[in-house]
């Protein structure tokens, strides 16, 4: 059974997603390194202590932030894509943004704690004993990442509602106060003076 979808109505939906999608992005990619940036640990055994370094992160880790950064802006714009079909569509994109920037950041209180936790001597993996070489303290990245992406979503917000605003705005002034357009071959009416001719006479 072939499921035919109805006529796009117009391609501003899919336009107003991708707008919005750029700093939901970039706000979904601070979130995701948080909640899955870890570095590589090695261990080895010397003078009978236990010697613990760090290393960055795997490819495979940095390829799954990555993935997991796109997933909102994608899943964004097939919103947009879908409202293209939609009556009133064009408000849809707004809201779902609204919805994504909301739940892309609502866990990062508990990924600032878990990814300081992974890096105790710090995100740039110097020990702070290397006064000369140490640029952040343990903890201090991560409250930096998690203010941009706060940040970022604040953004992402504040223009999907202006879009929604601005799009109800134009609607309602194109419904109710804009003057319809005379119709240029109307038929007018005629005035006449009363006849005053008087009848013929004969037959």
């Amino acid at each position: 059974m072939r499921i035919r979808l109805p006529r796009a109505r117009s391609r501003a939906p899919l336009g107003i997603a991708g707008f919005i999608a750029i700093p939901l992005f970039f706000s979904s990619l601070m979130s995701a390194t948080l909640a899955l940036e870890k570095p590589r640990l090695a261990q080895w055994t010397s003078g009978g202590k236990l010697q613990t370094t760090w290393h960055d992160p795997s490819t495979a880790t940095e390829a799954r932030i990555w993935l997991w950064a796109l997933l909102p802006p994608a899943v964004l714009a097939l919103v947009g894509w879908v409202a293209t079909r939609l009556p009133l569509g064009i408000y849809v994109p707004g809201v779902a943004a609204i919805v994504l920037a909301m739940a892309v950041v609502h866990k990062t209180a508990i990924w600032e704690r878990h990814h300081t936790s992974r890096y105790p001597v710090g995100v740039d993996l110097i020990p702070p004993a290397n006064v000369a070489s140490d640029v952040f303290d343990r903890g201090q990245w991560e409250h930096i990442a998690r203010d941009t992406a706060l940040s970022l979503q604040h953004w992402t917000i504040g223009i999907a509602a202006a879009s929604v605003a601005v799009l109800a705005a134009l609607t309602i002034r194109r419904r109710y106060f804009t003057r319809k357009p005379v119709q240029a071959h109307a038929p007018l009416e005629g005035v006449h003076a009363p006849d005053a001719t008087t009848p013929g006479l004969g037959g």
